[in-house]
């Protein structure tokens, strides 16, 4: 798996759709192609790309092709972005703090009423 090809297949609605549906439980293709209202040959193609980037696993029950979600390359995801989150948490600590701050400033100087 490359992180191009991780963020190629996530990039696409129907294949983050899919993603979603797996991270419930393992589904074989016919509920995916339900679920998501695209045709076989389509919900195919998404899979495949899926698989390739390592997101999805497949095993054979009989007849039927199941997929799981395989966590590890989401892992590796969210460990990339966990920096980034904290950006975000202190960017909106300091917003928070603001808006506490001006808050007060606003309850303390009522404004006469007409």
């Amino acid at each position: 798996m490359s992180d191009a090809s991780l963020w190629t297949a996530l990039a696409d609605p129907h294949r983050r759709a899919i993603v979603g549906l797996l991270l419930e439980r393992p589904r074989p293709v016919g509920e995916i192609v339900e679920a998501c209202g695209l045709s076989q040959p389509s919900t195919s193609k998404h899979l495949r790309v899926l698989r390739d980037a390592g997101l999805v696993r497949v095993r054979q029950d009989a007849q039927r092709r199941v997929y799981a979600l395989d966590p590890t390359p989401i892992a590796e995801l969210d460990a990339w972005l966990a920096p980034y989150r904290e950006l975000w948490n202190r960017s909106l600590d300091r917003l928070g703090q603001r808006l506490d701050e001006t808050s007060d400033h606003d309850t303390s100087h009522p404004t006469a009423k007409d």
